[in-house]
C-alpha cells in the first residue's frame, strides 16, 4: 500500500533515508554532511509530494517530489527550475525486493494525475541501473554537496 505522508512520518521517513544510504557503506563524514538533506520535517512534508510505502501497516519507504520555482540551491547544489525526485529511499533491509519499482510505477501514477511531463533526479551512483531499468535518461554530471564528488542526474519523461 503506498499513501500520502502524514506530518508525523517525519521522524520515521529520515530513519528510511539513513538507512537506505547506509546501505552503501560511504565514510561517516559523508552522512554527518548528509544530515540536513536526509532529514525530512514535517514543514517538508507540507510543503512537497511525499508519498509512504507500508508494508504489514509498517512504512518501509518513501519517495518526494519537489518543485523548484526558480534556479536556486537544492541540497547545496544549484539546480534549475522544474519538479525535482527529491529522494526515494527503502529502509535497508527491503532494498532488492521489488519495493522501487513499486514506489516508481506509483510515482508514474502520480505525475500523470498532476500533469507532470518530467522531473529531474540526482542518483546516487550506485542507483544509475534501477533509475535506467525504470526509463530515466542520464542528462549530465554534476557536483555533490559532498566535496570533490560527482553524481549523475537523470531525467524522466512520463
Amino acid at each position: 500500500m503506498i499513501r500520502y505522508a502524514c506530518r508525523s512520518d517525519a521522524d520515521r521517513l529520515t530513519e528510511i533515508a539513513f538507512s537506505a544510504k547506509r546501505h552503501w557503506q560511504y565514510p561517516e563524514e559523508y552522512y554527518q554532511q548528509w544530515t540536513r538533506e536526509l532529514t525530512i520535517t514535517d514543514q517538508y512534508i507540507t510543503q512537497n509530494i511525499v508519498k509512504c510505502l507500508l508494508s504489514n501497516s509498517a512504512i518501509i519507504g518513501f519517495y518526494s517530489l519537489c518543485f523548484v520555482d526558480k534556479d536556486q540551491l537544492f541540497a547545496d547544489i544549484r539546480v534549475e527550475c522544474g519538479y525535482w525526485l527529491d529522494h526515494m529511499f527503502l529502509e535497508e533491509k527491503s532494498i532488492g525486493k521489488g519495493f522501487g519499482t513499486e514506489m516508481f510505477i506509483d510515482l508514474h501514477k502520480e505525475i500523470r494525475k498532476r500533469n507532470i511531463s518530467q522531473f529531474k533526479v540526482f542518483v546516487d551512483p550506485n542507483a544509475t541501473g534501477f533509475y535506467e531499468k525504470m526509463g530515466c535518461k542520464f542528462l549530465r554530471n554534476s557536483s555533490s554537496s559532498i566535496k570533490d564528488r560527482i553524481i549523475p542526474v537523470y531525467e524522466f519523461f512520463s
